[in-house]
């Protein structure tokens, strides 16, 4: 008897597993600039752990915004109203503690309820209207941000308000958005010799901040979201083929409203660890973050035509960019150089997940 082949159960050689990964480009992306600046700045402490943790930290910051926008892209919106919120959250945390001394857990209550609020109201005007997310959280930017400074001008004749570091000692949120976590564990590393000490005998470092904890449970958790529910299959079809999605039965416009007050509320996570940790407020915080979270995105594999992408590639998006940013301080470049290059990775990026889709829907 001659055997039938089953193509359902055919074998798919490694290259076209790896070619439909979302994550490769950003993968070996991480992979070059580590061993270029292992090259270049191998010996300027850059790998130690102080440079170590200092470029997770700057990582993490863009990270914890990459993750929601990463989910909001592959279902075909952008949120450009994200650098802007952060400014707002900010503020809407610092003025009611400051002057008309709220509690500083009711102030971050009331931020994050505010900040949900208003990424409703985007998703809202975005699937009634029908209009391109990028007009309508282009206006919510210049809204936003105008807003934040009416406010903070009016409220307090400046632009900056100050002050939070006192009120917020005993606040019972306080831990959550700043402070260092595994300080135990640092220390014990320290005395096993594998993290370096300072003169005075303590470690090279104290902790790991908690806005890298927030980083990759965030990550994990979009990662999750994508994969393993329902959820996330809506959001890959809301970003295919949003009528063939609404066809079937997807609840494209709940899903996409949900998407819009995820990064609202990923924008008021980053505001309160800014404002808690530095302990002040800046109306001009958050200034082009949309569109450094949105390069962090395409690098991570995600395609701007939505439909296609991946959270964890996200996180290797934004590692390449904290590297970067870190590697050319270490390394003594001028960092006016940094944008550029950042922009090239971003075209880069672009073309190669390109490339990457249309050989992975070749292998199917």
């Amino acid at each position: 008897m001659t055997s039938v082949r089953d193509d359902r159960v055919r074998s798919v050689p490694l290259l076209s597993q790896l070619l439909s990964r979302p994550e490769l480009g950003a993968v070996a992306g991480t992979i070059l600039v580590f061993i270029f600046f292992a090259i270049t700045a191998g010996s300027s402490g850059l790998f130690s752990a102080k440079g170590i943790i200092n470029f997770l930290e700057v990582s993490a910051q863009l990270g914890i915004l990459a993750a929601p926008v990463a989910l909001l892209m592959i279902a075909g919106e952008f949120d450009l109203s994200l650098g802007s919120m952060i400014g707002f959250a900010g503020i809407l945390i610092a003025i009611p503690a400051v002057f008309w001394h709220w509690p500083v857990w009711l102030c971050l209550v009331f931020a994050f309820g505010t900040a949900g609020v208003i990424g409703a109201l985007n998703g809202y005007v975005v699937v009634r209207t029908g209009l391109p997310s990028f007009i309508v959280t282009l206006g919510s930017l210049f809204m936003l941000r105008g807003l934040t400074l009416g406010l903070t001008r009016g409220i307090s004749g400046r632009t900056q308000i100050s002050g939070l570091h006192d009120l917020a000692a005993n606040d019972p949120l306080n831990s959550l958005f700043s402070g260092q976590v595994f300080t135990g564990t640092v220390a014990w590393l320290a005395e096993l010799g594998i993290i370096g000490k300072r003169p005075d005998g303590l470690p090279a470092i104290s902790g790991v901040p908690v806005s890298i904890i927030w980083w990759v449970g965030l990550t994990i958790f979009c990662a999750w979201l994508l994969a393993r529910t329902r959820f996330g299959n809506w959001i890959f079809a809301s970003g295919g083929d949003a009528n063939a999605a609404r066809s079937m039965g997807v609840p494209v416009n709940r899903t996409k409203i949900t998407l819009f007050v995820m990064t609202a509320l990923a924008a008021t996570l980053f505001a309160a660890i800014q404002v808690l940790v530095t302990g002040s407020a800046d109306t001009l915080r958050g200034t082009q973050k949309e569109f450094e979270a949105i390069i962090a995105v395409v690098i991570g594999g995600t395609l701007l035509t939505g439909g296609y992408g991946s959270a964890v590639g996200s996180l290797f998006g934004a590692l390449i960019f904290g590297v970067v940013q870190m590697g050319i301080f270490f390394t003594g470049i001028d960092t006016d150089w940094f944008k550029l290059f950042m922009g090239a990775m971003m075209l880069i990026a672009v073309l190669f997940n390109s490339y990457v889709r249309t050989r992975a829907m070749r292998s199917r």
